[in-house]
């Protein structure tokens, strides 16, 4: 028999699959945004979502009729608590293969912000909070990873997710 942990663990998974083939259907193609917020202590914020596992920029996707920068702004605030204060940075476009052949997300840098409240877990966000880019919690996903060593270098982005 799996263990608490392993049967949440298949769940998420199924819950995962069950709405890409929603989305796969009601939508042509799937489009998402994140937002890799640093500070000035270098520090990116993150979080652990209550669904998938792993650690991930804050982010989501984008809704019929709202555009790119309004998506990242809602769910920054809803994910994360912090408002930009300029406007975001894009990164790169990048091709989510590992979801599906249809989806895709824009990237963006923020460096300026504020914090509106202390994000506290709820029924999707388990944890989040600002990490030293050299010391990033264990189960940091390699997409993040790649991002984080892409903007912080200065390479240039990748095509895919």
């Amino acid at each position: 028999m799996a263990d608490p942990e392993q049967k949440r663990a298949l769940a998420q998974r199924a819950l995962t699959r069950v709405l890409h083939l929603y989305f796969r259907f009601a939508r042509g193609m799937t489009f998402g945004v994140r937002a890799v917020v640093l500070n000035d202590r270098g520090e990116v914020f993150l979080i652990r979502h209550t669904y998938v596992p792993g650690w991930h920029f804050p982010g989501g996707g984008v809704e019929v009729g709202e555009t790119a920068e309004l998506s990242l702004e809602r769910e920054l605030s809803e994910e994360a608590g912090i408002a930009s204060t300029e406007r975001p940075v894009l990164h790169g476009l990048f091709f989510n293969r590992r979801i599906s052949r249809r989806d895709h997300v824009a990237v963006y840098v923020i460096s300026r912000f504020r914090v509106e409240s202390v994000k506290q877990p709820d029924r999707e966000i388990a944890e989040a909070g600002f990490f030293p880019l050299d010391n990033l919690p264990e189960g940091t996903t390699p997409a993040t990873r790649r991002r984080l060593v892409e903007i912080t270098s200065g390479q240039p982005p990748s095509t895919e997710w």
